[in-house]
């Protein structure tokens, strides 16, 4: 498995929890504040998941799959 595709998989992680501890604060009406900043860091580590792909196969490190026709 090459290091790309362990980056993207723990980013993937790292959205995922970002989006856990964002419904945990969303219980707690006066911590609103802390439930925007993990939605935006949600938001944030998405856009950098799919900067990280396209550059991947732009130069190469990874080869998207074949078209099926």
């Amino acid at each position: 498995m090459s290091v790309i595709k362990i980056i993207i998989i723990g980013l993937f992680i790292f959205v995922f929890f970002s989006l856990f501890q964002a419904l945990r604060m969303m219980r707690t009406p006066e911590k609103s504040v802390l439930m925007s900043r993990f939605i935006a860091r949600r938001l944030l580590f998405s856009v950098i998941i799919f900067i990280v792909i396209l550059l991947s196969v732009a130069f190469g490190l990874i080869t998207p799959n074949p078209r099926p026709y």
